[in-house]
């Protein structure tokens, strides 16, 4: 079992929201717990966006509550209402992600309340939100995510795994079933890197100096994910159109070969720039280029001599991925060549992140 940040985080959480409540001496500090619980966040600027709104659920829930509460008293049906009421405004709100935090105030106030309910309600309410504030502290000083580094280690994983897969299945070397099972394996892990890319996206620095260095990595992290998934695509057509492929004339099947193999070795090369195991410029680029004419030649051809003209109408996407995946190749490079010139300060830290890991 694998103890994330996240999990670490929300125990810390509790844990200093029930000592506070203790320390204060306020009724059912539980409440304050489960608040934390709800308030966690995977980022401090979803944790900051969390608080606020949290706290006005927390404000709506309160008014609600203590307002039923006097009119109609503390009965389990009003209890009931008291909550559909209160998920009503917050969908009208469309705050729909802060609905447990208010409802956990609502049966806070109106359970088991007391003589004195105004007095009661306040206190309940005081517990629950500071539960809220000790989420927000946890999430701002301890364990902060990085998810830059994260990001990079699982895009370079991936693509190393995509780019094995297609190396086996040019050479027709893959088992089918057991190939098809990574794909769709793999298809789930960039899904997961796109949110990844996200929670990335919203992190917020606080010196404006680093706007900009942020916004080139932005863009130079998500033509990364690009090129990636265009390697899955390549994948996919090549285990789709397997048997098509293995009665194509040999001389296709050698330059189709040999013109994957360079871009490969190309997407290997790129990422290793990145991190420094390579000098930035083109000088240890492969010695030859992506040669897009010969295979658009060598496809054209095969026309001529197909008996099946619907295998080659099949083999037409994957001629035409392989030419775009390139130019997705060709993009990234200039990106990162781009960003190590202008940004190596940057440069040096996504180095000493990533290579010390």
């Amino acid at each position: 079992m694998k103890l994330g940040a996240r999990i670490l985080k929300t125990g810390i959480a509790i844990t200093i929201a029930l000592w506070i409540s203790n320390v204060l001496q306020l009724p059912s500090p539980v409440f304050a717990g489960i608040a934390a619980i709800f308030a966690i966040q995977p980022t401090i600027y979803r944790s900051y966006l969390s608080v606020i709104e949290q706290a006005q659920a927390n404000i709506i829930g309160a008014f609600i509550a203590i307002l039923f509460g006097l009119v109609f008293g503390p009965h389990p049906f009003v209890i009931g209402f008291t909550a559909v009421i209160v998920i009503s405004i917050n969908l009208k709100l469309k705050m729909e992600k802060t609905i447990p935090v208010a409802l956990v105030t609502v049966i806070a106030i109106l359970e088991n309340p007391g003589e004195d309910f105004i007095q009661f309600a306040l206190i309940r309410f005081s517990t629950v939100l500071l539960g809220v504030l000790a989420a927000f502290v946890v999430n701002l000083i301890f364990l902060p995510p990085k998810y830059e580094t994260k990001l990079y280690n699982q895009i370079v994983e991936n693509t190393v795994e995509i780019i094995k897969w297609i190396r086996i299945n040019i050479r027709q070397a893959s088992e089918h079933s057991v190939l098809k099972e990574d794909i769709e394996s793999l298809k789930e892990k960039m899904i997961k890197l796109d949110q990844l890319y996200l929670l990335y996206k919203e992190e917020r620095h606080y010196f404006k100096r680093n706007e900009y260095s942020k916004s080139r990595k932005l863009v130079m992290f998500r033509q990364m994910l690009v090129t990636s998934n265009r390697a899955l695509y390549t994948l996919r057509k090549l285990h789709r159109l397997e048997n098509e492929l293995h009665n194509m004339p040999k001389e296709f099947q050698q330059i189709l070969v040999s013109e994957l193999d360079y871009l490969l070795h190309f997407h290997e090369l790129i990422h290793m720039k990145l991190v420094g195991k390579i000098k930035p410029q083109s000088s240890h680029e492969p010695e030859r280029v992506y040669n897009k004419q010969k295979l658009v030649e060598a496809y054209l051809s095969y026309q001529s001599s197909c008996a099946c003209q619907d295998s080659f109408y099949h083999l037409m996407p994957l001629v035409s991925n392989i030419m775009e995946y390139s130019e997705q190749l060709e993009h990234l490079d200039i990106l990162i060549n781009s960003f190590q010139s202008y940004h190596q300060k940057e440069n040096e830290q996504i180095i000493n992140q990533n290579n010390g890991n």
